[in-house]
């Protein structure tokens, strides 16, 4: 590890047991205060550390946040695995749980297809756990990115590119908000052959303890095996899926899917908040 990595670790360590002065940081990993001072304004650049109105230095909001999510990264998965797993013996499909990560989908579980495809990996390493995925060109990324605030997602679509991936790709940033808009009126998004040619997906989103999407489960199928259209079927059971989930990890969605699409009443459960 660099000296300058393992020096800033050792001052946001030491500020976890309560805000230091420029001279306690300095003492607590043995540097000048000059040293000391960039290492800190640096941190503070980045949201991870926070200086206080007394000068001492606390730890920020950006770290918080960030363990936040990664806290919620961990435990969804745990408590998504066994609705992923019976979506994908009710229906044979490909069943995925991602995360939007610094602007892109993250799949964190797979449930591989139980037809022949399977031999042939036609998803390839392109959505194997721990791999990334085009947010703007994915059904996962696009009921994620409908929960964004509106300053957010703007600032998102300028930074991005729409190449044209396969012949169905989303090109622009217009027609994609576009997208965006029936996405957060429906609450579900498809991916036509936009990511990959040859594949049809469909995802929705599951809602964390504040009610926001945390993460998205999705259903993908060979063109050949399933069109958007017989995918599109499966819907009652993929929201039905999404708000168990939801309700597993502690949220707080409406259980109308569950009751007036497939039938399902589950146990609301108290909020973890």
């Amino acid at each position: 590890m660099s000296q300058t990595v393992d020096r800033a670790l050792t001052i946001l360590a030491s500020l976890g047991e309560g805000p230091a002065s420029l001279e306690q940081a300095a003492g607590r990993i043995g540097v000048h205060k000059s040293t000391a001072l960039r290492l800190l304004r640096t941190l503070q650049e980045h949201g991870f550390v926070t200086r206080q109105a007394d000068h001492r230095y606390r730890l920020g909001g950006r770290l918080f946040a960030l363990a936040h999510q990664a806290l919620e990264g961990i435990d969804i998965r745990q408590v998504a695995a066994p609705y992923l797993a019976s979506l994908n013996e009710r229906y044979g499909h490909t069943v995925h749980l991602s995360v939007l990560e610094e602007g892109e989908v993250l799949y964190l579980d797979k449930v591989e297809a139980r037809y022949p495809e399977t031999a042939g990996t036609w998803l390839g390493e392109a959505s194997r756990i721990g791999r990334r995925a085009p947010a703007v060109a994915t059904a996962a990324g696009k009921v994620l990115l409908a929960d964004w605030a509106e300053e957010r997602l703007s600032a998102f679509l300028a930074e991005q590119e729409f190449p044209a991936r396969t012949p169905r790709s989303i090109r622009t940033a217009g027609h994609f908000r576009a997208e965006l808009t029936e996405v957060q009126r429906r609450g579900w998004a498809v991916d036509q052959a936009e990511y990959q040619d040859a594949v049809n997906c469909i995802a929705a989103p599951i809602a964390g303890t504040e009610g926001t999407a945390i993460a998205a489960c999705s259903i993908s199928a060979p063109v050949r095996v399933a069109s958007v259209t017989e995918l599109s079927r499966l819907l009652p059971e993929l929201l039905c899926t999404v708000e168990a989930i939801s309700l597993a990890y502690g949220g707080a969605p409406t259980p109308r899917w569950c009751e007036n699409r497939c039938g399902a009443k589950h146990e609301v459960r108290a909020s973890r908040t």
